[in-house]
Order: C-alpha cells, then structure tokens, then sequence
C-alpha cells in the first residue's frame, strides 16, 4: 500500500511539472501522451513494463530529422551566398550532442525526465548524451502534436537566436559573415588589401586590412593571406554591428 502512494505522489507531481512546464514554454500540447513521452527514458520503461510507458526514441529519431530540416531552411534562407560545404559545417555544430545538451539544460529539461532507479542513481539525469537524446524527443513529440507551426516558432526562441548572435562563429567564414551583413544591412562590398608581410619566406607573417566605401572597417594579421582576411573580417564584423 506504501508503494503504490508513493507511486500515486510521484505521479501527481510529475502531472504538476509538465503543466508547469507547459505554461513555461506557452506550449499546451492537445496529446500529452506525446509530452510525457518525450521524456520518458527506456530504464523508466523497463521498470514499469505491467503499465503502458513507451520510451522517447522513436520520438527522438522523429526530432533528430525535423531538427535538422528546420535548420537547414533558416541557415539556407539567412546566408544566401554561403557554400553548402559551410552551410553543412554550421548546421553540424548546430545539431551536435554539445549543443542539444545546452539548449536541453538551458530549457531544464533534466528535471522532467522519467528515469529508472538505476539510471538516476549513476547520475543519468545530467548525462549529455540522455539529454540531447531527450531535445530532440521534445521536437519530434511536438512536431507530431502540432506541426511545422509549432516547431518554427520554438526554434526561433531558443535555438535560431543564437546563430544570429554568433554563438557557432567559430565554425564560421568571418569573410563570408560580414558580406552577408554589408549585403543586408550596407552597400557596397568589402574590399581586402595586405598591408604587410613580415619574416622569412617559411615563416611569414600577413597584415591585411578590409574596407567597404574607402572606410577602414578592420585589419587582421595571419600565417597566411586567408588567415589574415578572416581576423580582418572579424574584427570588421564587431565594429559593424557595434555601430549599427
């Protein structure tokens, strides 16, 4: 008898904390199922096999694919003269595990997860790898609860603001960031001239300056010509935004 009021606790507040959470998020899912699901974690399942638990990895194969869909379109839509192979190296750091785990904890996914006792006790609900898992889900249930409809909007909060905030830029063509930027925000085109070249032929060094209209924006220095344009960009990139 014990047992089953914990039980009957436990259930109460996990019902309390996804109503909560969907308040937070201003998201009411018609099929909560689908919520719950999407958190659920196998071991929970497996601990629970007489009652009608289904874990989140369909879900999360689901959400892995819209995910990446839906980030493809905006970075295809907000960097019109990217490459492919840059908009692929940019969408890889977008969707990998670390990220997913930031915006999971960002979101305090971790809290919601239905887990086994096992699981819980060797710290499964801070593993990264349980966590991303659990983002996607939460993607997959929604899209299916809702649609595109959903999904775009949720994106836009917390995922699309920080590849606009440069959150990925270490991934980045700076050259290519800041013509996107002159060519939305600015005219003209950005202009590139080496300054300098210092030291041996086996060792050089590359001072490189980039303007747009006659304005120097910003200067770089590199171990090769590239190099150099891309701390110019860089830099230029910072002033830019910073004046806008």
């Amino acid at each position: 008898m014990k047992k089953t009021n914990q039980e009957q606790r436990y259930s109460e507040r996990k019902k309390k904390e996804f109503k909560e959470f969907q308040e937070k998020m201003g998201v009411q899912f018609r099929d909560e199922s689908l919520l719950k699901q999407a958190f659920t974690h196998s071991s929970y399942v497996n601990e629970h096999r007489r009652k009608p638990y289904e874990d989140n990895e369909r879900l999360e194969f689901l959400g892995d694919a819209v995910l990446e869909l839906t980030v493809s379109q905006f970075l295809y839509k907000t960097y019109p003269v990217m490459s492919e192979g840059e908009l692929t190296k940019l969408r890889a750091a977008v969707v990998c595990e670390p990220s997913l785990v930031t915006f999971a904890n960002e979101l305090e996914f971790g809290r919601l997860i239905l887990l086994g006792k096992g699981e819980e006790m060797t710290g499964g609900r801070m593993r990264p790898a349980l966590l991303a898992d659990v983002f996607e889900a939460y993607i997959g249930a929604l899209y299916l609860d809702q649609g595109m409809e959903a999904v775009i909007p949720f994106l836009e909060k917390i995922v699309f603001p920080k590849i606009s905030a440069g959150a990925f830029s270490h991934v980045m063509d700076f050259k290519s960031q800041l013509q996107e930027f002159v060519q939305r925000e600015l005219k003209g085109a950005p202009s590139y001239r080496i300054l300098e070249e210092k030291g041996p032929a086996h060792n050089k060094e590359f001072i490189t300056e980039v303007s747009l209209n006659g304005t120097v924006l910003g200067t770089g220095s590199g171990r090769s010509k590239k190099e150099a344009e891309q701390f110019a960009a860089r830099m230029a990139l910072e002033q830019v935004k910073q004046s806008k």
